[in-house]
């Protein structure tokens, strides 16, 4: 049987963090539930995409997850499938799918070790920030997989930053929470995955493991550590 796109992305995120324990396309739920859900959610939900969504319910010790894409989102990827080759056609289409799953499985992650808050503001713009960083190497593994050398180059990084971070429009929303939530989380992963490329696949993949593991303040400590030791200091680069 072949494995769908969701359940590829979903097994390599597993084998890079840990096994969730569950198969999160069964989460997967219809527009109807998604209207439904979105309205309990309240008047800022609404400026949130509506081609894809992540729903989060703590009910006593049990975390819900509902996970909703448009028809029109799974014709974009039908018609232009990623594993057959990234472009201009499709990236804005798989990125917005990888992060919804994204989404999903590091919040069940993280309520398999314990956080209960997730309705907080922190828990929010964690799970973006962690998102939008996983995209960007799922999306370098795409790329490298279609060079015959499985080498990235720097203009494939250019492409693909600019549709993940540059392409972004934070200003866009009128509640001034989620405006400063895409804001921060964007330039936050954008420095990082900067950081990144400049690792070895080994180090690479220490270094987010370990990222991972840290909660939302830990994460933006980090990053500016790292921005500051990699700034440059009387024209020289440490």
């Amino acid at each position: 049987m072949n494995e769908t796109l969701f359940s590829q992305i979903q097994r390599l995120l597993e084998r890079t963090y840990a096994y969730v324990g569950i198969n999160l396309e069964d989460c997967i739920i219809d527009r109807a539930r998604s209207v439904h859900l979105s309205k309990l959610a309240g008047a800022s939900a609404r400026e949130l995409n509506e081609i894809a969504r992540t729903f989060l319910r703590l009910a006593g010790d049990q975390l819900y997850v509902g996970i909703y894409y448009s028809r029109w989102l799974i014709d974009q990827l039908e018609r232009h499938d990623p594993r057959s080759g990234l472009s201009d056609s499709n990236i804005r289409s798989l990125i917005v799918f990888v992060e919804e799953l994204n989404h999903a499985l590091h919040a069940a992650l993280q309520f398999k070790n314990g956080q209960r808050r997730i309705a907080s503001e922190e828990f929010a713009r964690d799970l973006e920030l962690q998102a939008q960083v996983d995209t960007y190497l799922v999306l370098l593994l795409f790329v490298a997989f279609f060079r015959k050398t499985q080498r990235v180059s720097r203009t494939d990084r250019r492409w693909l930053r600019f549709h993940l971070f540059t392409r972004q429009c934070p200003d866009a929303f009128r509640d001034k929470n989620l405006r400063g939530r895409y804001l921060e989380t964007c330039e936050l992963a954008a420095s990082y995955t900067q950081y990144l490329d400049t690792l070895n696949g080994v180090r690479r993949l220490d270094e987010i493991r370990k990222f991972r593991s840290l909660d939302y303040s830990a994460k933006k400590a980090h990053i500016f550590a790292l921005m500051e030791r990699t700034a440059p200091k009387n024209g020289v680069m440490e």
